[in-house]
């Protein structure tokens, strides 16, 4: 183990050589169990849940303190070593993949609620408390985290902050940020920082929503103050069939159009309710061509008159058949098939590719029309998934990570279903973030200044840009690149991809 040895090994290669560079300034910080580099203990940490890119970081640190952390930045800053904050490593697109010269600061001994404040529904977090965790310690007050990602049995309130994540009930309750109050922090340079408040608004500049959502490229996050949402008195949630794509997406967006906010509302095709159904018998229509979930939630009263409003939309819609959860496990067990996609997923296919891209609630019938032509064009399957009323869609493309023409197809198909949700109005994420897997679409998404623009931001906090290097941002001279092979395959015209 290299926790236990004393130095690493005497290889000269250029990377042994600045290894052991690294790991002699880092053990004057860290105590010896808190500092990997032996292939075998930093080969755990190669991936986040994108395992088709892997790469092994020099050195894996794993403080326990803030001073710890504050002193890893300052001395890795003074080496130009690059820097990888890392949670639980369940993000899906490849943004704590590791820097193969830099460190990987592991943050999940960050994991200690510090504050519940019933009068102010706030709670302190440290980065590495799960996110399910913080609204079952809440719950004995009535209060919970609204956010709620389907991983939230293992995400981290540090990487939620990161992807600014959201989940099935985001568009009544909001993403990360609609419920974040302060984050605290460091610099690239080790030094203590904050940002937000414990009020609605905080003196100075307003840069909270900056880092919310920077995935790990301007500051290293250590805590975090959340909003607590009261518990409603009651929840119900109608599952709708419905024999015909176009009919589901129009219901989506006619709920919407008749002023109705569900607490939740989802879509799921034919092939992901039958994934599902066989993995958690959640009592899914199998018949149906998709299906709805949609959720109220209030009082008594509030709810039973929003579920009447929404029974009416839908089978003006056209819904073949509804049924109201009957008591709350029922409710539970419908939201367990959506909240359990992912796993079901991977019990059909080797590997799956999980996109993120977001379009406008009308078009929603169109892009998963123009998907299933993909299928075919790719030759490979597609189940989808995704929270309808914000459009954010989570198409799972099925494939075996073994073959690598398969995994090429994969990519390309992925780029395809980005590049469409451009073209219909949308954008390339909603929660999942760039990483590494999205740059090329960013690329079709922002022109060269815009990226510039956003590129200077980055310089701002990080000048030698060190925080989580080769994510987000694409280089110009990468989407110039991009661009011609654009045009060398006549694939979509971009006008951003024609200014590179």
């Amino acid at each position: 183990m290299s926790a236990v040895t004393a130095s690493p090994s005497a290889d000269a290669s250029p990377r042994a050589a600045r290894q052991r560079e690294v790991v002699v300034a880092l053990q004057a910080v860290l105590p010896a169990h808190a500092l990997l580099w032996s292939s075998e203990d930093t080969t755990p940490y190669e991936c986040d849940g994108l395992t088709a890119y892997r790469q092994r970081p020099l050195v894996v640190a794993l403080p326990e303190t803030e001073a710890q952390v504050g002193a890893v930045l300052k001395a890795c800053a003074a080496l130009k070593v690059p820097v990888v904050a890392r949670g639980a490593g369940t993000g899906l697109s490849g943004g704590a993949m590791p820097h193969e010269l830099g460190v990987t600061l592991g943050l999940a001994k960050f994991n200690r609620i510090l504050k519940l404040d019933k009068l102010s529904r706030t709670a302190v977090v440290q980065c590495g408390v799960r996110n399910l965790a913080i609204s079952e310690a809440a719950a004995p007050l009535g209060l919970y985290y609204a956010p709620d990602p389907s991983s939230q049995i293992a995400c981290t309130i540090g990487g939620n902050v990161a992807e600014n994540s959201g989940g099935v009930h985001c568009l009544k309750y909001g993403l990360t940020l609609h419920n974040v109050l302060k984050v605290k922090g460091f610099t690239v340079d080790g030094e203590p920082v904050e940002f937000g408040g414990d009020a609605l608004d905080a003196p100075g500049l307003d840069l909270l929503p900056l880092v919310v959502g920077s995935e790990g490229m301007l500051a290293v996050v250590t805590e975090v103050t959340v909003k607590l949402t009261p518990k409603p008195l009651l929840a119900r949630c109608i599952m709708a069939s419905f024999d015909d794509i176009r009919k589901a997406g129009d219901a989506v967006a006619a709920i919407i159009g008749a002023g109705i906010i569900p607490a939740g509302l989802e879509m799921m095709d034919k092939p992901m309710t039958a994934a599902v159904e066989d993995f958690v018998h959640a009592g899914y229509d199998l018949s149906a061509e998709a299906i709805l979930l949609c959720e109220s939630d209030g009082t008594p009263e509030e709810v039973e008159e929003e579920i009447g409003r929404m029974r009416g939309v839908l089978a003006g819609c056209g819904a073949t058949r509804m049924e109201v959860s009957a008591n709350e496990a029922q409710r539970l067990k419908f939201w367990s098939g959506r909240k359990n996609a992912f796993p079901a997923s991977g019990r059909i296919s080797p590997d799956y590719m999980c996109m993120d891209s977001t379009i406008p609630r009308k078009r929603l019938a169109d892009i998963l029309i123009a998907i299933a032509q993909m299928e075919t064009k790719y030759g490979l399957r597609c189940c989808n998934v995704f929270h309808a009323g914000d459009g954010n869609l989570h198409p799972l493309i099925l494939f075996d990570a073994n073959d690598p023409d398969q995994l090429h197809r994969a990519e390309l198909f992925g780029a395809d279903i980005l590049e469409t949700s451009v073209a219909m109005g949308g954008t390339v994420t909603g929660e999942h973030g760039v990483g590494v897997e999205k740059l090329n679409s960013m690329c079709v998404q922002f022109s060269p200044d815009e990226i510039a623009q956003m590129r200077a931001l980055k310089t701002a906090f990080d000048p030698h840009e060190l925080l989580n290097p080769g994510k987000l941002l694409p280089t110009l001279q990468r989407c110039a690149e991009y661009g011609k092979m654009h045009v060398k395959k006549g694939l979509l015209p971009f006008a951003n991809l024609e200014r590179f």
